[in-house]
């Protein structure tokens, strides 16, 4: 007849086999769920969706080599350009949520939904926010032939010559593209569109007259233009002017009151991360992008500081979406 094996443990009363079994067994249980806490445990994929040497790639890799350091596992960039940043964060809209995979988020992911027409991801529901790194903002340049100084005399112009002006993008639906849709539309204005590849293509032909004006997100290329008169900045694109050009007037300040655009670069990771790896990624990259060294780094890019909570960025990308969905939809801008 089955029976109990007694076993007696010193200082304590008697338990039975089956009773020091089933304690083993949770502990077992238990086990591996507390190695899978212990995060993180390898090395951490940061995909960046654009090329090595541009803007995100830049932030991307000041971030992952802070993010090494304090983490103690090594952040290793992946660059996964193409289809203007699409593929890259379609890639981690799709990646496991264990907080092994993050990602660079820009305002053109925020672009993206209004302007291309199949888009194999939502930027408002497959990520998971983790902070803002940098707002840039992006200068308004004109050719110095044009008769103005001033963002009241380019816009007395622009109505003067309808239509007559040409200005510069880095590409259809691009951050410089839709600052000047947005402009346009606030200010009552027309120009012609004139797309290059590129930020250097477009400075040159810009330099050199063929276009008369443009936003530029490359503050390093465009003061230097200016300082050497082949350019004239009239007004920066942010609401609040930028520390490095304190004497330069906003858009806003200069009549074209509500005017607020930017380049900004941010972290996300997919949807479905747990709450806690979230908050150990903020914390560690808030705790870097805050520091003397972050701030000076991101200073040197022509970035102001970010460093918000995951509730604060993801209200910012809806913003930016939404923003970015009423220029698109007012201008007619559509990419096929």
């Amino acid at each position: 007849m089955p029976h109990s094996v007694q076993i007696r443990f010193a200082g304590s009363s008697t338990a039975t086999l089956a009773a020091a079994v089933a304690g083993l067994a949770a502990f077992a249980l238990l086990a591996p769920g507390a190695q899978a806490q212990a995060w993180p445990s390898k090395p951490i994929r940061m995909i960046v969706p654009f090329p090595p040497g541009g803007s995100t790639d830049i932030f991307g890799r000041l971030a992952a080599d802070a993010l090494t350091r304090q983490l103690g596992v090594t952040v290793v960039v992946d660059n996964r350009g193409g289809a203007g940043g699409n593929i890259g964060t379609a890639l981690t809209a799709r990646a496991p949520a264990d907080g092994y995979t993050i990602a660079m988020f820009t305002v053109a992911q925020s672009i993206a939904p209004s302007v291309f027409p199949k888009l194999e991801f939502d930027p408002l529901k497959d990520f998971s926010p983790i902070t803002l790194i940098a707002r840039l903002p992006s200068i308004l340049l004109v050719h110095p032939s044009l008769p103005v100084k001033n963002v009241k005399d380019l816009i007395a112009l622009m109505k003067k010559r309808p239509g007559a002006l040409n200005y510069a993008s880095t590409g259809p639906g691009t951050s410089p593209h839709m600052l000047m849709e947005m402009f346009l539309l606030m200010s009552g204005t027309t120009a012609t569109h004139i797309a290059y590849k590129g930020a250097a293509p477009a400075m040159i032909d810009q330099m050199a007259g063929m276009v008369e004006l443009g936003f530029t997100t490359g503050i390093g290329p465009s003061l230097d233009a200016a300082r050497t008169g082949k350019l004239r900045a009239l007004a920066v694109s942010t609401i609040e002017r930028y520390a490095a050009l304190p004497n330069l007037a906003t858009v806003d300040e200069s009549g074209v009151k509500g005017f607020d655009g930017s380049s900004w670069q941010g972290l996300v990771a997919p949807a479905g991360v747990p709450k806690d790896i979230l908050g150990r990624l903020n914390a560690e990259a808030v705790k870097w992008i805050r520091s003397p060294e972050g701030r000076e780094r991101i200073g040197q890019q022509g970035g102001n500081p970010g460093g918000n909570t995951p509730e604060e960025f993801a209200r910012f990308i809806q913003d930016e979406v939404a923003r970015w969905a009423k220029v698109a939809k007012a201008a007619n801008v559509k990419i096929e």
